[in-house]
C-alpha cells in the first residue's frame, strides 16, 4: 500500500502506546506512533476546576447514544498521553486472586489466562518506569512484589494523617496510595525543584508543571527525544485498518491527517486507542474477509465492556480540612469481602481511596438539594473547606451485552450494570466510617469528576471489548494480545482485559505493554541499540517536535 514504511506503527499514545512505542524505540527499529489528538495546550486554565471539572473543555464534544437511544458525551480525551494526561495517577497491581475466577453475586469475573506470576516482573518495571511512590506491606490484600517501591510514599497531611490514625486505631488497614508523580518532598511539603508541588488541582486535571506520571511525560517525551528511530504523528485519525488480500495480516492504516489524506504500512500493528476506541476501529475494518469487523470470527469485538462502579461522594469533616493534595489514603479491608459477619455477605465488596479535593465551584456545580438538606445555612466555600472527598471502586461483571458499536453510522454504547448491591454496600461502609472519623455520616455525589455523567458516560477505568484468552471461540487476543485472525495485529491497552478487579487498571495496562514488547522484540528477533530513555526535563528550552 502506498504511504512510508515502518517496522512497526502503534495507534494510541496513552499508556498502552506510549509504553510500547517507547520500549520497541530502544530497539533501532522504525517505529510510527500515532495519536488523534494533539499536544495539550498548557495554560492557566489547566488548573481551573470550573473549566476542567465543571465545564469539561478539555473533554471531545462526541455524541454517543445508549441502548435507550438517549444521547451522552463519553468522558474521553485526546490528547499525546491519552487519558492519562487527566487520570488520577494512582498506580496499583491488580490482586494475586484478581488473576482466578472471583464470585459475585451477579456472576463469575473470569480467569486470566495468564497468571500472577507472568505479570509481576513488569509490575514492576512500570512502576519505577512511572515514579511509583508508595509502601509494602501496610495494604493486607496487596500481592506479593520481589522489591519495594523505588521512591517512598507521598506523606498524608494532617486532616488525612487524623483519619489514617483513626482507621488503624479502630482495626482498620489504611495504607499509602501508590502514586505515580515526580515529587521530591521533605517534612511534607514539596522541595522547590521538585515538578510536582502538591497541589490541590492534580487528580483529574492536567498537569502543566509536568509532575504527574502521565504517558507523555514520562514516556513517549523521553522517547522521542532520545529515539531519532521513533516518530509521532498528532493529528492523524485513523479510519481503518488494512489487510493484505487473504485477510491473514494488517498491511497498514488508512486515515486522515488535518483532514488531508492520510496512510502508512508496516510488519506489525499495535493498537492501543482505550478499550472503547479500539473496539470500534476494529469494526471500522470490516472487509470481505472479515465482514462483521477485524478480528471478529468470535463475534466479541467491542463486547465484555467494564468501566467499574464507581462512586465519587463527598463526606463533611466537623472540623474543617485545609488539605490540597488529598489522593494519599487507600482502604482495602473490604475487597474480598465483609468481615463483619452479621451482615450475611459472602461475596467482594471494593475499595475505597482519597479523590481530589472539593471547591467551591465543584459544589455548586454539583448543584443544592443534598447539600441544603442537611446543610443549609452553609455557603459553598465552607463545605468545601469541610469536605473530604473518596473514591469507591467495585468490580463490575463482564456481560456480553455491555458492548460498544455503529449503528446507523452512530457509536452506540450499551451497559447493563452487575454488583450494584455491592457496591451500595461498600458506601453504607464508608457511612460508618464517617462515624468514629470526626465526620457528619452524609456522603454526597460528586457526579462531575471527570466529567462523568454516571453511568454510561464514566469512562475512566474502560476495559474489555478485545479480551485475551487461549479460545479464539471466545476472545479475540491469544495470551500475547495477538488477534487470533491476523498475524501482525496486537493491542496493548485496557481491552485486553477479561475481567477488571477493583482497582485503577492503568498500572496493569502499563505492565501489560512492557510485556508484550518483550515478545515483540524477541519475534522481530532485534537487539537493543539505544539506551533506555531518560527522563525528559520539561524545563529544557526545546520540547519534542511532533512530526
Amino acid at each position: 500500500m502506498p504511504g512510508e514504511h515502518y517496522d512497526v506503527i502503534i495507534v494510541g499514545s496513552g499508556p498502552g502506546g506510549g509504553t510500547m512505542a517507547w520500549r520497541l524505540a530502544q530497539t533501532g527499529k522504525r517505529i510510527l506512533l500515532i495519536e488523534r489528538g494533539d499536544y495539550l495546550l498548557r495554560e492557566p486554565r489547566n488548573w481551573d476546576s470550573q473549566a476542567v471539572i465543571v465545564d469539561g473543555i478539555y473533554q471531545t464534544k462526541e455524541t454517543w447514544y445508549s441502548s435507550t437511544g438517549n444521547s451522552f458525551q463519553p468522558g474521553l480525551h485526546y490528547y499525546v498521553g491519552g487519558n492519562s494526561k487527566f487520570y488520577g495517577s494512582i498506580l496499583f497491581r491488580l490482586r494475586e486472586k484478581d488473576f482466578s475466577d472471583i464470585r459475585h453475586e451477579d456472576g463469575i469475573a473470569p480467569a486470566w489466562p495468564v497468571g500472577y506470576d507472568e505479570f509481576e516482573p513488569h509490575y514492576q518495571a512500570a512502576e519505577e518506569l512511572f515514579h511509583v511512590h508508595g509502601q509494602r506491606g501496610e495494604d493486607p490484600t496487596e500481592p506479593w512484589s520481589r522489591k519495594p517501591y523505588a521512591h517512598p510514599p507521598v506523606s498524608h497531611e494532617p486532616r488525612i494523617q487524623q483519619l489514617f490514625d483513626d482507621l488503624k486505631g479502630s482495626g482498620h488497614h489504611p495504607f499509602h496510595l501508590p502514586v505515580g508523580v515526580r515529587l521530591v518532598e521533605k517534612d511534607g511539603r514539596a522541595v522547590s525543584t521538585s515538578p510536582c508541588i502538591k497541589c490541590e488541582s492534580f487528580d483529574g486535571f492536567p498537569c502543566p508543571t509536568n509532575g504527574k506520571s502521565d504517558a507523555q511525560t514520562m514516556v513517549v517525551d523521553p522517547a522521542l527525544r532520545d529515539c531519532p528511530n521513533l516518530t509521532l504523528s498528532t493529528r492523524t485519525y485513523v479510519e481503518r485498518l488494512v489487510t493484505d488480500p487473504t485477510g491473514g495480516s494488517v498491511t497498514g492504516v488508512v486515515g486522515t491527517r488535518d483532514d488531508a489524506p492520510f496512510e502508512a504500512s508496516a510488519d506489525l500493528v499495535v493498537v492501543a486507542c482505550g478499550a472503547l476506541s479500539s473496539a470500534l476501529l476494529l469494526l471500522r475494518s470490516a472487509s470481505d474477509q472479515h465482514p462483521d469487523g477485524l478480528a471478529n470470527g468470535s463475534g466479541q469485538v467491542g463486547r465484555n465492556y467494564m468501566r467499574h462502579n464507581n462512586s465519587t461522594v463527598l463526606a463533611i469533616s466537623k472540623m474543617p480540612n485545609p488539605t490540597r493534595f488529598q489522593k494519599t489514603l487507600g482502604l482495602n479491608d473490604f475487597y474480598f469481602g465483609d468481615p463483619d459477619p452479621k451482615d450475611d455477605w459472602n461475596f467482594p465488596l471494593g475499595h475505597i481511596q482519597m479523590v481530589g479535593k472539593s471547591d467551591g465551584a465543584q459544589i455548586h456545580g454539583e448543584g443544592l438539594p443534598g447539600f441544603l438538606q442537611w446543610f443549609p445555612n452553609k455557603p459553598f466555600d465552607w463545605i468545601a473547606k469541610h469536605s473530604v472527598d473518596f473514591w469507591l471502586t467495585s468490580e463490575d461483571i463482564p456481560l456480553a451485552q455491555n458492548r460498544v458499536y455503529y449503528k446507523d453510522g452512530k457509536v452506540h454504547l450499551d451497559l447493563t450494570e452487575t454488583n450494584v448491591e455491592a457496591h451500595k454496600r461498600l458506601r453504607r461502609k464508608l457511612q460508618e466510617i464517617c462515624s468514629f472519623t470526626d465526620m457528619h455520616p452524609h456522603l454526597f455525589d460528586r457526579s462531575l469528576y471527570l466529567g462523568k455523567n454516571v453511568p454510561i458516560g464514566g469512562t475512566a477505568h474502560q476495559a474489555g471489548t478485545l479480551r485475551f484468552g487461549d479460545d479464539p471461540k471466545t476472545s479475540v487476543l491469544d495470551r500475547h494480545c495477538k488477534a487470533h485472525e491476523l498475524d501482525n495485529l496486537y493491542v496493548t491497552d485496557a481491552s485486553f482485559f477479561p475481567s477488571i478487579g477493583a482497582v485503577n487498571p492503568t498500572l496493569t495496562i502499563i505492565a501489560n505493554a512492557l510485556r508484550v514488547a518483550e515478545h515483540l522484540v524477541d519475534r522481530m528477533g532485534a537487539t537493543d541499540e539505544i539506551a533506555p530513555p531518560r527522563l525528559f526535563d520539561h524545563t529544557e528550552p526545546r520540547e519534542p517536535v511532533p512530526a
